[in-house]
């Protein structure tokens, strides 16, 4: 599951597979912060509708 993730993510960075999966959890943050902002704006257009 980790390796559809990741590849998910876009084109497989680093030199080996250690730093590419070092980057692939930064890009994960990067998507997961994203998907929380964009809730609470939903929910704070719900609440206030």
């Amino acid at each position: 599951m980790w390796r559809l993730w990741a590849k998910a993510l876009g084109e497989k960075s680093g030199g080996d597979n250690r730093e590419a999966d070092k980057i692939a959890l930064i890009r994960s943050g990067i998507v997961l912060v994203y998907v929380l902002t964009n809730i609470l704006i939903v929910a704070s257009i719900i609440h206030h509708w």
